[in-house]
């Protein structure tokens, strides 16, 4: 048995343990990115790099073996830099959208090309879901967003973006012709209520995404009519009844609306466990001031969101804030953080070259409009053709990726080492299973050990040396007859999406990943 040291902690393991093995015996938890026990390893990364105390030396640990008497540190200021570095160095040279630039560009974050991809077979009712995922409102929102994820989308390059706008109502306005509107499910009941002053979309936005967290939920306002300042707008920019059908969906999913009401702040602080202001630019409030960044106020308990902060003219821009409110009540009430954004890789505009690419996945032809009028919207076939121009610009394995997620731990900035001018974007096809991207790839040779392990004949290979060197195909053969038999088992061990399904399912949850 050898015995040494790990973060000060004696650790007794036999010989030929790594030290990564050797670590996690004492529930030390080391990042690893190249490594699988299950093939031969090449150590390539350095992300899981420890340092040996007697030396100096950064070790890789999923390689290393233990020694007498080491003494070894992995989560000291100087590890956490060196692995930081190491990020730094695979970024440098990654090509690649952790989320598509449509899905940035929208103010409330949904996962627009899953809705597209739903939609392109036939899928409506499971769209309209991942939709109402972060939009309490689509319906509404299909006549009046202003759509600033067109104005990202990579198709708008070519004929014309994809009318994400049209196909996000038609999701809405197929759910609307039926009695029993989708209701999201909600999370475990939480036995504390909550009071919205407001019922414009703010207010409604925020009533929506506390009740899915699992609170009681009671909507005030002034009004007779719930809509705030949705009711000023004409027949023609938002009928009346599009408006009534989310109210109808708001009340089965449980809001308590109680109209025609004016309120004290102070009386519902008393009587609810949390308060949020949604009540438009014109509301004045004695005495409470206004955070414009986390949707707090000086006074405990009382949040805000929409223009009672500051004017809000982007619909989008408003619902995106009726959610983060609700979520920092969620905050404040259950002790746990709010969640930020991940790390996100991103690479710009494609290139002419790389046009080609992504044609391969998509529909070609020009921007299809709703044949009886914007108002209306698509029909059917109108809304699977445009959906299939969708480009699926989105990482596959935008969950379970290990370099976002370590990226992300360690705060790496993708810029740090970058070269003058990135590699152009290729995509590889073995039928309809599996996607190469070599500009995701870091080399780490897994897939390569795990083709010959599973005597795949032709297999992957290094090609070329130093920083040229990348793995592909030999021999001119193709991917179906690279990775005949592995295509599953590569795909699940490549710790990017360099390798990745078809389907874009990211069947990966991220504490499968990283433990």
């Amino acid at each position: 048995m050898i015995q040494l040291k790990i973060d000060n902690i004696e650790i007794l393991v036999p010989e030929g343990t790594t030290l990564l093995k050797a670590a996690a015996t004492a529930g030390i938890t080391i990042p690893a990115m190249c490594y699988n026990e299950t093939v031969i390893n090449h150590a390539s990364c350095m992300v899981c790099a420890v340092k040996n105390n007697i030396t100096g030396e950064f070790l890789p640990s999923c390689e290393v073996k233990v020694q007498q008497g080491m003494n070894i540190s992995s989560n000291s200021e100087e590890v956490v830099e060196f692995r930081k570095d190491a990020l730094e160095l695979l970024l440098s040279d990654h090509v690649g959208d952790c989320e598509a630039p449509c899905r940035i560009s929208c103010p409330a974050f949904m996962d627009i090309p899953q809705m597209n991809r739903l939609i392109a077979i036939g899928n409506f009712a499971k769209a309209l879901e991942v939709v109402k995922e972060e939009i309490a409102l689509p319906l509404i929102l299909g006549y009046i967003c202003s759509a600033p994820c067109e104005s990202a989308c990579r198709r708008k390059q070519m004929e014309g973006a994809v009318s994400i706008c049209q196909l996000k109502k038609y999701t809405a306005l197929e759910d609307s012709k039926i009695a029993n509107h989708y209701l999201p499910e909600k999370s475990l009941k939480i036995n504390k209520e909550i009071a919205v002053i407001g019922a414009g979309m703010a207010g409604l936005t925020a009533a929506f995404h506390l009740l899915k967290l699992g609170y009681s939920c009671t909507v005030f306002d002034k009004n007779k009519k719930a809509g705030g300042a949705l009711l000023k707008l004409t027949e023609v920019e938002l009928p009346k009844g599009i408006l009534d059908t989310e109210i109808e969906i708001l009340q089965q999913f449980g809001v308590e609306f109680r109209l025609n009401s004016k309120v004290e702040t102070e009386q519902l602080k008393n009587d609810f466990d949390a308060v949020i202001l949604a009540s438009g630019e014109n509301s004045k409030e004695s005495g409470i001031e206004f955070s414009e960044t986390g949707y707090t106020t000086n006074q405990k308990g009382i949040f805000a969101c929409g223009s009672v902060i500051s004017p809000v003219k982007m619909a989008v821009k408003v619902v995106a804030q009726g959610k983060a409110a609700a979520y920092a009540v969620h905050s404040f009430l259950s002790g746990n953080l709010l969640q930020t954004k991940l790390f996100n890789s991103r690479f710009g505009k494609l290139r002419e070259e790389e046009i080609t690419t992504y044609l391969k996945e998509s529909k070609p032809g020009e921007r299809n409009e709703p044949s009886n009028g914007n108002q209306f919207g698509f029909n059917k076939e109108e809304a699977i053709a445009e959906a299939k121009r969708c480009l699926r610009c989105d990482c596959r394995k935008s969950h379970s990726c290990k370099l976002r997620i370590y990226a992300n731990d360690y705060k790496a900035n993708q810029l740090k080492f970058k070269f003058a001018s990135r590699k152009s974007i290729t995509k590889h096809f073995q039928q309809e299973k599996l996607v190469y991207e070599a500009e995701k790839c870091i080399k780490c040779g897994l897939c390569i050990e795990i083709l010959a392990k599973n005597k795949d004949l032709t297999g992957l290979t290094y090609i070329g040396r130093g920083f040229d060197m990348h793995i592909a195909v030999p021999f001119d053969k193709s991917l179906q007859q690279a990775i005949a038999n592995a295509a599953d088992e590569c795909i699940k061990t490549c710790p990017t999406a360099a390798l990745s399904a078809f389907s874009g399912e990211d069947e990966f949850k991220i504490n499968e990943v990283c433990e």
